[in-house]
């Protein structure tokens, strides 16, 4: 890759299911100390896309549908996710509830193995994402970086995957990064996501280096001291992480 074609790779949209997006940043929206703090911080990150969870703002009554309401007032893309899931049959009536709600056939998968650690069900996960793909879904899965559960989610016509970095709100950073670095080998031409266990914007810029597509944040932001000039840090920083990644490493 000549230097043209770097600086032409760096600038170019990031693409899910045909969406072009021109931020690598994807924002989670639980745990914010007010609804005005998670909207600056929303404005001040520049993403393009944010997640909510169905099942724990639906708890929540007619708060929980205002916040559905503020949510859909901001210029950006909603993934409704399916937090809280046990088993793909929750996860797929989750999955048609936020469709129905949103407008959207976008979904974050999410099928937990165990309170402890939120551990992706690698087999329901698996379950499920192909049912919601034949069901029209655009399915974005929260999985591991094993290769094998990989194959067969793309198998299931998902068409983006999201492994973890490490539990989810950990902030530890990337557990097993040779497994990370593997699996964005192995799937080169497949947008992938880390997605959970990142704590600070040097996580993040390592994700980026190591040739990934974007970066799904929430914990690290929303209970920042600042969460809206951390925001603004993650954005700085996975931008840079991706142009040392195209610009090539020594």
């Amino acid at each position: 890759m000549d230097i043209v074609e770097r600086n032409i790779s760096a600038t170019q949209d990031l693409s899910f299911y045909g969406k072009r997006l021109g931020s690598r940043l994807l924002l989670g929206t639980a745990q914010y100390p007010s609804p005005a703090i998670l909207g600056l911080a929303v404005e001040q990150s520049k993403c393009e896309v944010v997640t909510v969870s169905l099942r724990r703002e639906a708890a929540r009554g007619g708060a929980g549908q205002r916040f559905f309401d503020l949510i859909q007032s901001w210029n950006v893309n909603v993934l409704p996710n399916t937090a809280g899931c046990r088993t793909p049959k929750e996860a797929i009536t989750t999955a048609q509830m936020a469709r129905a709600l949103f407008g959207t056939t976008w979904i974050k998968l999410e099928v937990i193995a165990n309170d402890d650690t939120l551990q992706p069900d690698l087999f329901g996960l698996v379950e499920a994402a192909g049912e919601l793909s034949r069901q029209g879904f655009d399915v974005f899965p929260y999985t591991t970086e094993d290769l094998g559960a990989a194959e067969r989610l793309l198998a299931a016509g998902c068409e983006v995957l999201m492994p973890w970095g490490a539990p989810i709100g950990t902030g530890r950073g990337l557990a097993n990064p040779y497994g990370l670095l593997t699996m964005r080998n192995y799937f080169p031409d497949i947008p992938l996501v880390v997605d959970a266990g990142i704590g600070a914007p040097s996580h993040a810029a390592q994700c980026m280096e190591m040739g990934y597509d974007a970066v799904m944040i929430n914990t690290a932001v929303a209970k920042a001291g600042d969460p809206v000039l951390m925001a603004q840090a993650f954005a700085t920083t996975i931008e840079a992480g991706r142009q040392a990644y195209v610009s090539g490493l020594m």
